[in-house]
């Protein structure tokens, strides 16, 4: 049973009195209000008396056992829609404008240049990392406040119907998609399925008259949000809102913009859409042009997503904080075409959440990768190593453990070093024996 909207408002006064939202006693602050959650491994419960004693002004809790009859623990039948309810009654509370985001591909990248080109000229609260899910949206609501004057909220997916949940909580008045990519297809069961699943986004924006940017390149985009209020942008067409030219991505990708040319620190053709997108929010809000040009160049990519890194003599492109088809070969393509005449070598690894789709698009990535000017791809993870190839610069391991032992004897100097792979893959791990 959900919380009454009258028990919402009460905590919702509590909330108001604490310094922040808490899931994890190991992160807890003083005067914090504690959400006992509960996960496969552990009951959020269980921590609650110890959250009160190190500092937690309140404890949110859902089993009566735990409930220590104290003033500070309020007792609720489902601690995760407690959150959820809290989160959106913020949301309405704070009566802000709220940018969401999501997409395939992209994603946090983009959010973090969005929320860097609107925070020159505004407060912004943003999504922190990749904290997207029906957790995650919760507590990015919760950490807005009332100095926050525009809130950006990226929103991830696995199967149907998640994007529609979340933008109920958020009710956002203004939505972007990045792309429709081959991402999750064992949840969305199939591109064309990951294509309806990110577009409830759009639904919900539509439904509500709600404004929706879209990238004028993208066909499925243009046909999606047709009958919809929507500000578009692209490369040099008189049809669209806002008009943003490409230049160039070698490495890094430069565009024009109102007679501005803007270089940024993001490799790889792919990142102009992510750029061109905080380009056109930030015009549609006012950033001066000069103001949006120092945001999009003084960005630095972090977290294993995109970093270049000099080690040595080697020159290391690190992509390796996730990988679906999509994402894999549009980065594969941008190496190929990176420091023209060095050695190039691709470590690339298994792609996850394929589902029935995982032999065909492993064996695709690995056809596409020995078809291209690459001097040596290695193939590490279980469904890479069940691809076929006669190529004899191919190497495949079954796990990390066999790639290091092989990897770990070889100098590698000089050379271009492309790392990329799902998470679950960690391929970060490499950079330590490079």
């Amino acid at each position: 049973m959900k919380p009454s909207p009258l028990e919402i408002e009460q905590l919702h006064e509590l909330f108001l009195q604490c310094y922040s939202v808490c899931t994890d006693t190991r992160n807890l602050k003083k005067d914090d209000l504690f959400f006992a959650l509960k996960g496969e491994n552990f009951n959020g419960n269980a921590y609650a008396e110890e959250a009160l004693k190190n500092g937690a002004k309140y404890a949110v809790i859902d089993e009566a056992s735990y409930n220590n009859t104290s003033p500070s623990t309020i007792l609720v039948d489902n601690v995760l829609e407690t959150l959820q309810e809290l989160a959106s009654y913020h949301r309405t509370h704070l009566n802000i404008p709220i940018i969401a985001l999501t997409g395939s591909n992209g994603k946090t990248t983009t959010k973090e240049l969005i929320n860097t080109t609107l925070s020159q000229k505004y407060k912004t609260t943003a999504t922190i990392g990749n904290l997207n899910n029906h957790i995650g949206v919760p507590l990015t609501l919760l950490s807005m406040t009332s100095n926050t004057q525009i809130g950006i909220v990226e929103m991830g997916a696995n199967h149907q119907k998640e994007i529609e949940f979340l933008c109920r909580i958020t009710k956002p008045d203004y939505g972007y998609i990045t792309n429709f990519g081959k991402a999750h297809l064992e949840g969305f069961g199939g591109v064309e399925g990951v294509i309806k699943g990110k577009s409830e986004m759009y639904d919900f924006l539509t439904s509500n008259n709600k404004m929706i940017f879209v990238n004028g390149d993208d066909p499925i985009q243009l046909e999606k949000t047709k009958n919809s209020n929507r500000v578009i942008f692209g490369k040099n067409d008189p049809n669209f809102d806002i008009n943003i030219d490409f230049t160039e991505a070698l490495p890094f990708v430069k565009s024009k913009y109102n007679g501005l040319e803007i270089k940024s620190r993001l490799i790889g053709d792919y990142n102009f859409n992510n750029i061109a997108a905080a380009i056109a929010i930030g015009n549609y809000f006012k950033v001066d042009d000069n103001n949006i040009k120092a945001a999009i160049e003084n960005y630095r990519p972090t977290n294993n997503r995109s970093q270049i890194i000099e080690k040595g003599t080697n020159h290391i492109i690190l992509d390796a904080y996730n990988a679906n088809p999509t994402s894999m070969r549009a980065a594969l393509l941008n190496f190929e075409k990176q420091q023209p005449g060095s050695r190039k070598i691709a470590l690339i690894g298994d792609m996850f959440e394929l589902g029935k789709s995982a032999r065909k698009e492993h064996q695709d990535i690995t056809d596409l990768a020995t078809s291209l000017n690459i001097d040596q791809t290695v193939l590490i993870g279980e469904n890479f190593f069940k691809t076929q190839t006669k190529s004899n610069t191919t190497k495949q391991f079954k796990d990390f453990n066999d790639f290091k032992d092989w990897f770990d004897g070889l100098k590698i100097e000089n050379t271009s070093i492309l790392i990329k792979g799902s998470r679950g893959m960690a391929l970060e791990r490499s950079l330590e024996f490079i």
